[in-house]
C-alpha cells in the first residue's frame, strides 16, 4: 500500500486517484477546491501558485503525481502552473524532507514542433516554437534535472467522458476539414492516461520519458468523417484554406507509443475508433 499525492487532481488526476484508491492505496488530491473530489480521494486544499499553502503536505509520501492544468490558454497561465507551480511543489517536498520514490509529470506532445507529418518518439528533437510547448519543456527540464527520481509522460490530446467537443462539433454541423494533405492528430482516452500512469507507478524502474498516445495517429478529417458516419450525418464540409479551420497552434506529427507499450502497458482504447465508439454508446444508453 502506497501513500500517493496527486497535485492538480482534475480530469486525469481524479480518474487516476480512483483507480489507485480502489487498489488500497492512500490517495490525497491537491486542489484549490477539493470538495468536488470523490470520497475515495482524501481532499487537500492548496494552490500550486501560492507556495505558502504547500507547507502541510501529507508526510511519508511514496509517489507524487503532477497532473495540473492551467486556467487558460495563455503563456502566463502555463508559466504559473507548469513551471512555477512545479517548482513550488518540488521545493515544498524538499523543505519537508520528503523522499518519494518517484515524481510523475504529465507533459504534452506540444514539445514537438514537427509539422510535416513526421513520426516522432522520445528521442526526436524537441524545438517548440509556441509557448505551450516551450513551457512544458521548461517544466520537464526542471523536474528531470532535479533531486528526485522522476518520469515524464507526454500526452497527446486527451478526450473522454465530459470532453466530447469534437463529437458535438460534428453533430451540430460545425466541423470543417481543410483541403490538402492530412493534418495528423494524436489522441489518448482519459482512462488510458490514468491507466498508463498507474502502470508506470508499478514498474520498479521506469524510464524518465514516455509518450502517451494511442496506436493510431490519424488525420483530423479522417476522425471527423468517421464520427459523422457513426452519427448518421453528412460528412463535414471541406474548405480550401487551412486558415478557415479553427485550431490552436500545434504541429502536424505522428507520435509513436512503442516505448510505453514495450514497458507492458495494454491500452483499453487503442484507437480513436474504440474510444469514441464507447463515448457514443454511452450517450445513446
Amino acid at each position: 500500500m502506497a501513500r500517493v499525492l496527486i497535485t492538480g487532481c482534475g480530469y486525469v488526476g481524479t480518474a487516476l486517484g480512483e483507480r489507485l484508491a480502489a487498489e488500497g492505496h492512500i490517495v490525497w488530491g491537491l486542489q484549490r477546491h477539493p470538495e468536488v473530489l470523490p470520497p475515495s480521494i482524501r481532499p487537500l486544499v492548496a494552490d500550486l501558485t501560492a507556495p505558502e499553502t504547500l507547507q502541510g503536505l501529507p508526510p511519508g509520501l511514496h509517489f507524487v503525481f503532477f497532473t495540473a492544468a492551467p486556467n487558460g490558454f495563455e503563456d502566463g497561465e502555463y508559466q504559473a502552473i507548469y513551471v512555477d507551480g512545479l517548482r513550488h511543489l518540488l521545493e515544498a517536498l524538499q523543505e519537508q524532507g520528503q523522499q518519494p520514490r518517484r515524481v510523475f509529470f504529465t507533459s504534452s506532445t506540444a514539445v514537438y514542433a514537427q509539422s510535416e507529418g513526421d513520426w516522432v518518439d522520445e528521442g526526436s528533437p524537441t524545438e517548440p516554437v509556441h509557448f505551450s510547448g516551450i513551457r512544458m519543456l521548461e517544466a520537464e527540464h526542471l523536474l528531470l534535472h532535479g533531486p528526485l527520481p522522476a518520469t515524464v509522460l507526454r500526452l497527446g490530446g486527451v478526450y473522454g467522458p465530459g470532453r466530447e467537443r469534437l463529437i458535438e462539433r460534428v453533430r451540430q454541423g460545425n466541423a470543417v476539414c481543410a483541403e490538402g494533405p492530412p493534418m495528423y492528430t494524436n489522441r489518448i482516452h482519459r482512462d488510458d492516461c490514468a491507466g498508463a500512469l498507474q502502470h508506470l507507478m508499478m514498474l520498479s524502474k521506469p524510464d524518465q520519458l514516455y509518450i502517451g498516445v494511442d496506436h493510431e495517429p490519424a488525420g483530423e478529417s479522417v476522425v471527423m468523417h468517421w464520427l459523422a458516419a457513426e452519427l448518421g450525418l453528412a460528412p463535414p464540409r471541406v474548405v480550401k484554406s487551412p486558415e478557415s479551420v479553427p485550431r490552436r497552434p500545434r504541429g502536424n506529427k505522428r507520435c509513436r507509443n512503442a516505448k510505453l507499450v514495450g514497458s507492458g502497458y495494454e491500452f483499453r482504447y487503442p484507437s480513436f475508433r474504440k474510444g469514441y465508439a464507447a463515448l457514443l454508446a454511452g450517450a445513446d444508453s
